[in-house]
């Protein structure tokens, strides 16, 4: 057994996502005001118990991987690691991760079982349930907002849940989008396939694309957040969402590379300098 193997099984590379736990912190502007460690305390303990995850789903579908184009290179679908000692690591994981969090309040350790066990849940039943399956991932896109607003304390914007949730389910419905592909193309596809076909698909990814950008005008012409930002201008951000919203439908739709969300973010250049400047561009706004 190989390191890169255990890395690819724990799928470092999705801890991308875990960056939202930090999202409530950094949007709340009370980022000088509060304590920070346990918000990156947060975040490592999350990053550990989905890797657990990771493991548990890998193992229920290995069957599933083995007959998949790209995960059939996936550590237990190929034989590099064996299933006895992925089951060991994943209880490692999970055990450090909630050991880990007794340093943090006690309702993140709550938010950490929900999302344990609906992960559990969706490992083993609801991801074979068309719409339920990616309605059950944007949820855990929110309960990471959650558990970063429950670690430092802040308050958590109903904005930010709408539209994460909104991007989440918008990022899941093009994963979906590559398994109704791969099924055209002969690959035997998820049980819950037959729930989805390319035109649902893509009218769906439309239909969400448009309702993100419209909640995010929404939210910098909130008197509620010109208030608490301290300008009026932050409309002016709504360019680079535009662009990113746009960017990736164009990889999508157009190159055909929906597969893996993170994967995607991770190597394209051009949604990498998006996010950037949107970043860049909200928090000098919001210091006028």
């Amino acid at each position: 057994m190989k390191i890169k193997d255990w890395i690819s099984l724990i799928r470092v590379h999705q801890y991308v996502k875990n960056l939202f736990i930090l999202a409530p912190l950094l949007f709340s502007q009370q980022y000088l005001e509060v304590e920070i460690l346990p918000a990156f305390i947060a975040l490592i303990c999350f990053s550990l118990m989905a890797s657990g995850v990771y493991i548990f789903n890998d193992l229920m579908d290995v069957d599933y991987d083995k007959m998949h184009p790209r995960k059939k290179l996936r550590p237990l679908a190929n034989g590099c690691v064996e299933k006895s000692h992925a089951i060991l690591l994943m209880l490692l994981l999970i055990v450090s991760a909630f050991t880990l969090a007794l340093m943090l309040p006690l309702n993140v350790i709550f938010t950490m079982v929900v999302y344990l066990l609906l992960n559990i849940a969706y490992s083993i039943k609801l991801k074979h349930i068309a719409v339920i399956d990616i309605f059950i991932i944007a949820i855990g896109f929110v309960l990471r907002l959650i558990v970063g607003a429950q670690a430092t304390g802040v308050y958590l914007s109903m904005w930010i849940v709408i539209m994460t949730f909104l991007l989440a389910l918008f990022l899941a419905l093009s994963k979906r989008r590559d398994d109704v592909l791969l099924a055209s193309n002969g690959c035997t596809p998820r049980k819950n396939i037959d729930g989805y076909n390319l035109e649902f698909v893509n009218a769906s990814m439309v239909v969400m694309s448009a309702v993100i950008i419209v909640s995010y005008i929404l939210y910098t012409i909130s008197a509620e957040v010109m208030q608490r930002i301290g300008s009026p201008y932050l409309y002016l951000t709504t360019i680079f969402v535009i662009f990113g919203v746009m960017r990736y439908m164009q990889i999508t739709f157009v190159s055909g590379l929906s597969a893996s969300p993170t994967r995607i973010l991770l190597k394209d250049k051009i949604l990498q300098l998006t996010i950037i400047l949107w970043l860049l561009s909200f928090f000098v706004i919001s210091q006028l």
